[in-house]
């Protein structure tokens, strides 16, 4: 990792113990070997506004990429939640009309159940929004079922200012530029899309290569950890 990526990022302004306390944890759960029966996943968010065409787009030509009219129809908002095994290289968008807790609880129960029902422990590691919480189970499924689904899962939350520690934000990025970078016209599209590119993704086998530990953070992100006297 770069220092000149970190000095980039959102980080707090002063020295943090909170700060650095969840961030050493989610690098320590970095360093862990591949373990097929503790999977570790990173989850994020994000959302899409889509915009219809007024006028067919005028297509490329020679020397010329394709032109749009500036004038546009915005049909709506979906969100995109972005699951990502790094050490399985391997990813999953799911498309949803909003993005409340009971949402969120259905896509960790389809992860659970679904993508990954061979594995004891699923290592999640996601940011502290209000709807990311086992609360979150409660509020979709009966007791028994979030009980259930809590038992399977080892939360870890990135810190406060602190979301490039996940990298489901990086696959998102990349999602960003390689796939939403354009005007997609309704969320039947919008699915379409995101497949598209999670299946060739999934295919090559991209993953992120996360090297920066907390031996790392010591160094360079040293002024954010409190002072203390020995």
């Amino acid at each position: 990792m770069k220092p000149w990526l970190v000095k980039q990022w959102c980080i707090p302004p002063e020295a943090s113990g909170e700060f650095v306390w969840k961030m050493e944890d989610v690098l320590e759960v970095y360093t862990r070997p591949y373990d097929e029966e503790r999977v570790l996943v990173c989850l994020d968010e994000t959302t899409k506004q889509h915009i219809r065409e007024v006028r067919p787009p005028a297509p490329p030509a020679p020397g010329r990429e394709s032109r749009y009219d500036a004038e546009y129809q915005r049909n709506g908002v979906s969100n995109l939640f972005m699951l990502f095994a790094p050490l399985e290289g391997w990813r999953h968008v799911e498309v949803t009309d909003r993005r409340t807790c009971k949402d969120w609880a259905h896509v960790v129960r389809q992860l659970a159940d679904e993508h990954f029902p061979g594995a004891r422990t699923i290592v999640l590691v996601m940011d502290n929004l209000n709807t990311h919480s086992p609360a979150s189970l409660y509020e979709a499924f009966s007791p028994v079922e979030a009980r259930r689904l809590l038992e399977r899962l080892e939360i870890h939350y990135t810190p406060k200012h602190g979301s490039w520690l996940n990298m489901a934000e990086i696959e998102l990025s990349v999602l960003g530029r390689q796939c939403l970078s354009r005007r997609i016209p309704d969320q039947k599209a919008l699915r379409r899309e995101a497949f598209a590119w999670e299946k060739a993704r999934n295919e090559s086998g991209a993953t992120v290569d996360w090297r920066f530990t907390a031996d790392d953070a010591r160094i360079r992100l040293r002024k954010l950890y409190p002072s203390y006297v020995v």
